[in-house]
């Protein structure tokens, strides 16, 4: 597996656009509508928020992956269509018509995806400009505007693709992504379209992402609110020379890991462009009974308010780390915790261990940050990624919507 350029174009079949619809009246410049589209039909898996409150884009484009088959993603940026009664879902229904009659394809087969401010209706005019340019402006040189107009509070576009070598052939994935508030497990503010010209069945495409992105963007927190326009979109076209993928196989296995290397890449992604973010932390959590267990500790850790702005005040604070994992909710004994700051054991066997306040200072200025949380001698482990709390989230998040 090697990294490519080119984004979601990387896969042979795919062009991309991104334009300006000036669906942000704050900024009429910068691009706010991105659209990928296969030049085959695709079999097309999905993961959604599990907020009870769903946009009008996530259940519409819910039931285009429960159909299996698709050709194109349409998004726009600036504004969530969350919260709009039927009005909303009928806008949502009427820029897939919009793209599927430009594009020459059934609506069935077009997703919607929004992201933006709750609560406004979509300035229909201006979707419907803007589906019409991106499908004019399709390229396979478009993935990085695409990347580009799905932003939002986001500081870079955030794309990624692999070339990856199969004993028939060789795949290509790539991906796109927006994220950087909102961020927590089961699914946040995060936007993600893969594609790929694999050739794998639904049945078969649908588990493994679920289970990527069980692995990924259900690992990371930036500030542990879930929002209401969540998703991740994965199309294989079947493109590719290599032969169809079948379960049980090393080439299955191999796009599998290919797939989850993707999302965990992107999903770190986001958690690196947290809204004000200055570190990036990982934590590693190991002598669980389960890897359950293991990711509940984790996230109690990661989504704690006090550890996070331990971590922007760069406090090698082992007492709220300590205290975070034992509230988590999953027995363990005490007097079998073990922390480790970047390499510097700071509690052993429950107690504190003897070390310099100033060695620990001194590591915690580090931008990324890397914890061991051991809780016993059991098999469970997990990884989770997160990133500090700091003074200009609060500015940024503040008058969001003002």
């Amino acid at each position: 597996m090697r990294a490519i350029s080119g984004g979601v174009c990387a896969p042979a079949g795919f062009r991309a656009a991104g334009v300006s619809a000036q669906i942000k009246r704050i900024d009429l410049i910068r691009k706010d509508c991105a659209l990928i589209a296969s030049d085959a039909p695709a079999c097309i898996a999905g993961t959604f928020t599990t907020n009870l409150v769903k946009a009008a884009p996530v259940q519409w484009s819910e039931g285009v992956c429960i159909r299996g088959t698709a050709r194109s993603v349409f998004i726009n940026s600036g504004n969530a269509n969350a919260c709009t009664g039927s009005q909303g879902v009928q806008d949502a229904q009427a820029t897939a018509e919009r793209a599927a009659l430009s594009l020459g394809i059934p609506v069935t087969e077009v997703c919607v995806l929004s992201t933006g401010v709750i609560g406004v209706p979509l300035p229909m005019d201006r979707i419907r400009n803007g589906v019409d340019a991106a499908v004019r402006a399709l390229s396979e040189q478009g993935g990085g505007d695409a990347a580009e107009a799905i932003m939002t509070t986001d500081t870079v576009p955030k794309e990624r693709a692999y070339e990856v070598q199969l004993s028939q052939g060789v795949v290509r994935l790539g991906a796109i992504a927006k994220g950087a508030g909102m961020i927590a497990p089961n699914m946040a503010t995060l936007l993600c379209v893969i594609t790929s010209d694999a050739a794998i069945a639904v049945e078969h495409l649908q588990p493994l992402l679920a289970d990527a992105v069980n692995q990924s963007f259900n690992r990371i927190c930036v500030d542990n609110d879930m929002s209401t326009n969540d998703a991740v979109l994965c199309l294989c076209n079947g493109r590719a020379p290599a032969a169809g993928l079948k379960p049980g196989t090393p080439d299955f296995d191999i796009f599998a890991a290919a797939l989850r290397a993707l999302c965990v890449e992107m999903a770190q992604l986001l958690v690196r462009d947290g809204e004000g973010a200055t570190k990036f932390v990982e934590i590693c959590v190991s002598g669980a009974p389960n890897d359950l267990d293991a990711r509940t500790i984790a996230r109690s850790v990661a989504t704690s308010q006090l550890c996070k702005t331990a971590f922007f005040g760069q406090d090698a604070n082992w007492g709220r780390i300590a205290c975070a994992a034992g509230y988590a909710g999953v027995p363990f004994d005490p007097n079998l915790l073990s922390i480790t700051v970047e390499g510097l054991e700071v509690v052993h066997d429950g107690l504190p261990t003897v070390f310099e306040e100033a060695d620990a200072a001194a590591l915690m200025k580090r931008p990324e940050l890397h914890l061991d949380i051991s809780v016993g001698d059991g098999p469970g482990t997990c990884t989770f990624w997160t990133c500090d709390l700091s003074h200009d989230y609060v500015s940024i998040n503040a008058d969001y919507r003002t």
